[in-house]
């Protein structure tokens, strides 16, 4: 292969992948041609994307965009990438091909990063990370919403307790107070004269 083929594919490669900052490293060999088309058939419609790769191509390519991987470029590789980020791609993958074992995962890239498939598999998707971020944020404010209304809630059942309090049965009815004596009436004034 020339120098200017071997740049034009790195180029096209680099264009691809310019972006792609979460991606899986698979080997796929053995595989006939229609289970190569029906997988990547149903990939496609899960907006997921398969290229195989030459190994010296995409290592100088990962290279120049940043990501140096050491540990994936021995034997065939495929690189997956797509869907809604790195956790939702390699459980995708993960239920489409855990049973083919003509398919091998090398490995992952995760915001440029490389890391284990297994390590893939148990971040959070997106969903998940934004969930509890949400609720790390509003922990605090209903910490403190509970603390508030605590004590006024206490004092509230109390005095609610004490307004249903029926008297003991054998016991005097509480004393009325003394009624107050009417006001005498003032003498009548006198007559002018």
């Amino acid at each position: 292969m020339s120098k200017q083929i071997k740049q034009m594919q790195m180029d096209a490669l680099e264009q691809t992948l310019g972006k792609v900052r979460d991606l899986v490293l698979l080997s796929v060999t053995g595989m006939t041609c229609q289970q190569d088309n029906q997988l990547r058939h149903t990939l496609r419609k899960k907006n997921i994307r398969l290229q195989v790769v030459k190994n010296s191509l995409a290592r100088n390519v990962f290279n120049r965009l940043g990501m140096n991987l050491a540990k994936v470029w021995e034997g065939p590789t495929t690189l997956a990438w797509g869907s809604t980020g790195l956790a939702d791609l390699s459980k995708e993958l993960d239920t489409l091909l855990k049973k083919n074992d003509k398919v091998k995962f090398k490995g992952a890239v995760a915001d440029g990063q490389e890391v284990t498939f297994e390590q893939a598999l148990k971040m959070p998707t997106l969903a998940q990370a934004l969930g509890r971020v949400v609720s790390l944020i509003l922990a605090p404010a209903g910490r403190l919403v509970s603390q508030i209304t605590g004590p006024a809630a206490a004092v509230a059942s109390q005095v609610k307790s004490l307004a249903d309090k029926k008297p003991e049965e054998g016991a005097p009815p509480a004393e009325a107070p003394p009624a107050e004596a009417p006001p005498a009436e003032a003498p009548p004034a006198p007559a002018p004269g």
